[in-house]
Parts: C-alpha cells; structure tokens; sequence
C-alpha cells in the first residue's frame, strides 16, 4: 500500500470554468481577464482572454503531468486583465489538490484575496480530477 507521502503517477485535469465578481482594474469599462495556471514555474498554462467582463466564462480544460512519487499537491494560479502593454493582476491564490490525488474530484470557488486579505478581488470556480496511470 502506499504510504500518505508517495503519489502514484498519472494526470491531473484541472478545468477553469468560470469567475465571478472580478476586481475591475481599468478606469473605464471592464476587465479583458485570462487566468495562469501552474504547478511549477517551468510550466505555465493560461486560459484564452475574454474581453470586457468581470464574469468570465471560459470552460478550458488544462492537464498537467504528475511524476510518480512527487511532493507537489498544489496549484497556482493567478488572474490577470490584458492591457495594451502588459496585464495588471486581479488577484492569486493556490489550490491544495491533494484530495485529488486520493480519487476525490474537487469542484471548487477558489477566492482572490486582496492585499493583507481584507476583502475580496473576486473568485474563480475549478474543476480538479486525477487520472493515476
């Protein structure tokens, strides 16, 4: 049997269905927001970017190779509305994905705090599942 600290190899999905409520970051109209995702630096995925809302709906599904025997169980990722010259960032957070590791799907709201935490920059809805190999 496996111990509590060796993972068995194989696929973890994660689909970004959708956000709510983001933090408007430009003075006029609404965010053009993609979401990054990653388990490691080396490796960033990102959503498509949608234009003028603060409600995405995206329902792109990422995947993501985890090595038999790895420590990593969780995800990053960080929202970001597309300027004409750059992004400026909505908000961040990470996901502990282990229960996914286990067999248990996640479908989860994953709030963007603000600064120090205080309120909120908005949230985004996930969808983890994992496929051993």
């Amino acid at each position: 049997m496996f111990s509590s600290h060796s993972t068995t190899g194989g696929t973890l999905s994660v689909t970004v269905i959708e956000a709510r409520e983001l933090h408007g970051e430009d003075l006029v109209g609404k965010n053009d927001p993609y979401v990054e995702l990653w388990l490691n630096e080396d490796y960033k995925q990102r959503t498509s970017e949608l234009s003028n809302t603060n409600d995405p709906v995206w329902n792109q599904t990422f995947t993501f190779l985890i090595d038999e025997g790895s420590s990593i169980h969780k995800l990053y990722l960080k929202v970001l509305d597309k300027d004409t010259f750059g992004s400026d960032k909505i908000g961040e957070a990470r996901v502990d994905f282990r229960q996914a590791l286990e067999g248990q799907p996640i479908d989860t709201w994953v709030k963007l705090p603000a600064k120090l935490g205080l309120s909120s920059h908005g949230e985004v809805h996930l969808y983890i599942q994992f496929s051993p190999n």
